[in-house]
């Protein structure tokens, strides 16, 4: 029989959860996030959810949660006092970082300020070359030495983290002992476990990120999880990784660094599975929520992925200015773009749009709660694109007068304009800033977003989806049933997994193939022993992966390695598979060129859960119409127009109608207009399908 399985989603602004019972139906609920103490939110939409259904705690058999702590935590800098003991003669490496610039043409360019500032930043007196053989053997005095200073300074947390100790770990390891025996109460990151690769200052950033945010997600999950025991939940509860796998409570306290981008890999996941039932081989997902969108790009119903991730870009998400971390990743772009983002006129007088948010607290002038300036869904009210009577099931009320006059104060009196247009500005501000992004993005991954169909979800996405479409030339909209809590119903979709890398420098020419066989199995063994608890009993499948290049580049590419390969002639087989990818990504390989391995990476992924929707197939179209109307404010014309309004839990599979219309549901509206036609699919998926005179203009 199939388990009870619960999913929770904390976000900047909602915490979202989404209930799936044995017969496969799910029922979701959306709550205001609690942002001095997230455990009382989540708790909060859980006995919600659980209460509707009439679900006793003790039959639910597997709890699967998102976050977005870690990284709001580094964002904000809010983490633990943080140290980091590092190579003697190496304390700058954080600051010095590429010993680039990010913008060539900017004097004024502002590097995000490590971590852990300078003084914190302690010698130890050690050495080990590239192969991880000692030159200079570790000095414990100088580890000693570094103990008042951690005490002076009230250090809760310690990054050890020293140069190629991912070829040898045992001076990391020996330093962690001495500190654990004379500081039991302090939290120790180790390099060597948290990013075991090569580039010295992608290994320190990781595990400096690491270690300042252990100590708060510790705390959380700890809480959490006693609050979970106490209201009788005693099944098992995981996270979902920035990877788009799930982890134990006992991983990811360890390595917080891995949750960074948990809720957005939810989302990926929905939209490929999405994707896959609609047979729509190349998308864009647009997840847009309370305080930020992301996109992402699915190609083959995968998402792209990738091991290096910014946190916090500070120049206009421009590369380079954020702090890098060295995880599995899936490969998206982020923008401060949500519900909840605030809107105001800068010194040139043009109207900009967040990063800063709102949040749940105020949270946008409409919800009453304090809020003053306005944000992008109070300018959706004032549009008429929220239903003020009916937003969230009709449970919250909105203040449309409150929503009017933060417009009209902070917006339209500066541009000189009515406060219905100083709404649609914002609209359209945010609709253009998502849209160069998502151009960017494309362009970033060389590919195209006008032969895609998107998949829009989230609170806030299928608000903006058609006016986001237009931009873009996307012809397709496709908004999956439970939109509002897209990123929680894709948690229950994610299979348990787990990536381990390790950095080998190898000549192909001087291969060991003994060598790389037991990395290998050291490998599977620390990802079994992570990921077992999540595969209650099934089978894992493993991947393996070389990072390889031509001896002389700076980067390499990713080459896999089958599963049947060839042992007898590991070297020769290594070239071709090697030699394919690079003509598949380049168009040519290079002749007689030595070629070197850098790094390998194993994954050890459990079986994927079988979406229970039926496959999308063909069914009889019934044209419909709603007697309901709303006014809408329409630019084309500088005016409120009518638009028809549908129930979403009143549409049938084969049903048809033409926009302009809203479609409202409890935890989102999707705003059609008058450019698209509307069907519904089976599984309740909406498709959105632009009309072909303005497919023709598109």
């Amino acid at each position: 029989m199939r388990k009870i399985r619960l999913a929770v989603d904390i976000g900047g602004t909602f915490t979202d959860v989404a209930l799936e019972l044995a017969d496969g139906s799910k029922h979701t609920t959306k709550v205001l996030t609690t942002h001095h103490a997230p455990a009382e939110g989540v708790m909060a939409g859980i006995q919600e959810v659980i209460a509707e259904t009439a679900t006793p705690p003790n039959s639910i058999g597997m709890i699967i949660h998102g976050t977005t702590l870690a990284t709001n935590s580094l964002i904000e800098r809010r983490g633990a006092t943080t140290a980091l003991l590092t190579t003697e003669g190496h304390r700058d490496s954080l600051e010095m970082a590429y010993e680039n610039r990010f913008e060539q043409y900017d004097i004024n360019i502002d590097r995000p300020k490590p971590l852990v500032p300078r003084w914190l930043r302690l010698p130890v007196r050690e050495r080990m070359n590239r192969d991880g053989n000692v030159l200079v053997p570790l000095d414990r005095q100088s580890v000693l030495d570094t103990l008042p200073i951690l005490e002076r300074e009230n250090v809760e947390s310690v990054a050890i983290g020293f140069l190629h100790a991912y070829a040898n770990r045992s001076h990391e390891e020996q330093v962690a002992e001495l500190l654990s025996k004379e500081r039991p109460d302090l939290s120790l990151t180790l390099a060597s476990e948290v990013a075991p690769e090569i580039r010295e200052y992608e290994r320190l950033s990781t595990a400096v990120a690491n270690a300042y945010v252990r100590p708060l997600m510790e705390r959380y999950l700890h809480d959490l999880s006693s609050s979970l025991l106490e209201n009788g939940f005693t099944c098992p509860f995981y996270l979902i990784s920035s990877g788009a796998g799930l982890l134990t409570v006992e991983a990811a306290s360890k390595f917080p660094i891995r949750l960074v981008e948990s809720g957005p890999a939810g989302g990926a996941v929905l939209a490929s599975n999405i994707a896959r039932e609609c047979n729509a081989p190349s998308v864009i997902s647009f997840d847009m929520g309370g305080t930020t969108a992301k996109l992402c790009l699915i190609d083959q119903y995968e998402p792209k992925t990738s091991r290096t991730f910014e946190v916090d870009r500070s120049y206009r998400f421009k590369k380079g200015s954020g702090l890098p971390v060295r995880i599995p990743v899936i490969e998206m772009v982020e923008i401060g773009a949500g519900g909840g983002s605030i809107a105001s006129i800068d010194k040139l007088g043009r109207v900009q749009t967040g990063p800063e948010s709102a949040g749940s607290n105020p949270g946008p002038a409409a919800y009453g709660l304090g809020g003053l300036h306005p944000a992008i869904t109070d300018a959706d009210i004032v549009q008429g694109k929220i239903m003020p009577k009916r937003f969230a099931g009709g449970n919250m009320h909105l203040d449309q007068h409150a929503a009017k006059y933060a417009l009209e104060t902070h917006i339209a009196q500066s541009l000189g304009v009515t406060a219905i247009e100083a709404a649609f500005a914002v609209s359209e501000v945010v609709d253009e800033n998502m849209s160069n992004a998502a151009r960017a993005h494309a362009v970033e991954q060389g590919a195209d977003t006008s032969n895609r169909s998107m998949i829009a979800f989230g609170g806030a996405a299928p608000l903006h989806a058609c006016r986001l479409a237009e931009k873009l030339g996307i012809n397709t909209v496709i908004v999956p049933a439970n939109a509002g809590v897209g990123s929680a119903i894709g948690f229950l979709l994610t299979p348990a997994s787990y990536e381990v890398v390790r950095s080998r420098y190898m000549q192909l020419e001087k291969l060991d193939t003994e060598e790389v066989e037991k990395l290998f199995l050291e490998m599977h063994h620390e990802a079994s022993e992570i990921i077992s608890p999540a595969l209650e009993g099934h089978a894992a499948i493993e991947k393996r992966l070389s990072y390889m290049r031509y001896s002389g580049q700076g980067h390499e590419i990713a080459v896999p390695i089958e599963e049947d390969f060839p042992k007898n002639r590991f070297a020769s087989y290594l070239q071709e598979a090697f030699e394919r990818e690079y003509e598949r990504l380049f168009g040519r390989v290079i002749p007689n060129m030595p070629i070197e391995a850098l790094t390998w990476s194993l994954v050890l992924q459990g079986p994927r859960y079988e979406h229970d929707l039926t496959k999308v197939k063909e069914v009889k179209p019934v044209t419909i119409s709603s007697k309901d109307k709303t006014l809408v404010y329409e630019p084309a014309t500088k005016s409120m127009i009518e638009y028809a309004v549908y129930d979403r839990t009143n549409l049938n599979p084969g049903a048809t109608f033409t926009g302009p219309a809203l479609i409202v549901e409890a935890q989102t509206t999707i705003v059609v207009t008058n450019s698209f036609n509307v069907s519904v699919l089976n599984g309740d998926h909406i498709r959105l399908e632009r009309k072909v005179s303005d497919k023709n203009d598109a």
